[in-house]
């Protein structure tokens, strides 16, 4: 079974980063080790991380994409397994994971939706409604591929290395998650797992200020992305890939 890293870009997050470490000490399955980029937090992110044993990396410069950026630069196992300080995934979660790419070696990332916290059940069902499944199939359609969602996916660390410098590390309104998924090949295989599931807080269903925030997020890195390259022709790469491995015989799926 191929090696994970996990990485966690976290800020100001302790109390969350806690009970996230807790349910990665408690995987069937246990990676090659957890990195927490501590991006300037303030208060005792850096100690909690230290005391559930994992590897502390520190980011100054700030912004989600740079941290999760130094995250990958510094894994060291085979697949890069990426979620958030309040993610909280259940414990066969990197099991799936590790499974998953060693039956197919032809996959590059992997990805699964997010269930929310912290909130009613009503609520929380309409946000995967109009929150989880709608980034999905908005970002797929954009992306021409499934796209990587944040606080549940993995990606093998070659294909990282083949992106690192596509991504906009400095730019602190680009969306990390989205502007990874554009930065990879359009040729390589990506796959989208509805069992594939962890916890998120509700927190991320803020509106006012942060909604809007989100979404001008969105919108910059795809403006970005669609002038390298528009939608369309990245799904004219992407469907001749596809086209391709369907032609090999010993291509497994």
């Amino acid at each position: 079974m191929p090696s994970l890293s996990v990485v966690i870009p976290c800020k100001d997050d302790g109390p969350f980063l806690e009970h996230c470490l807790q349910a990665l000490q408690s995987q069937t399955v246990a990676p090659l080790e957890i990195i927490v980029v501590d991006n300037g937090s303030s208060d005792d992110t850096a100690k909690i991380a230290t005391k559930h044993g994992a590897r502390v990396l520190h980011e100054h410069v700030p912004g989600i994409a740079a941290a999760a950026s130094a995250g990958y630069d510094a894994a060291r196992g085979d697949v890069i397994v990426r979620c958030d300080a309040d993610s909280i995934p259940p414990a066969d979660w990197l099991e799936r994971i590790s499974r998953r790419f060693e039956q197919d070696p032809d996959l590059a990332l992997l990805t699964g939706p997010g269930v929310f916290y912290g909130t009613g059940r009503i609520r929380s069902r309409l946000a995967d409604i109009t929150y989880i499944q709608a980034y999905f199939v908005l970002m797929g359609a954009a992306m021409g591929h499934w796209p990587p969602f944040g606080s549940n996916c993995a990606f093998r660390r070659h294909d990282w290395e083949q992106a690192r410098s596509k991504v906009s590390r400095l730019d602190t309104l680009v969306h990390d998650d989205v502007d990874l998924g554009f930065a990879l090949d359009p040729t390589r295989r990506t796959a989208y797992d509805p069992a594939l599931q962890v916890g998120i807080s509700a927190r991320a269903l803020a509106g006012g200020a942060d909604a809007r925030l989100r979404f001008k997020r969105a919108f910059h890195t795809l403006g970005i992305h669609w002038r390298q390259l528009p939608p369309w022709e990245r799904w004219k790469v992407t469907l001749q890939a596809r086209r391709e491995r369907r032609r090999r015989p010993s291509s497994k799926r």
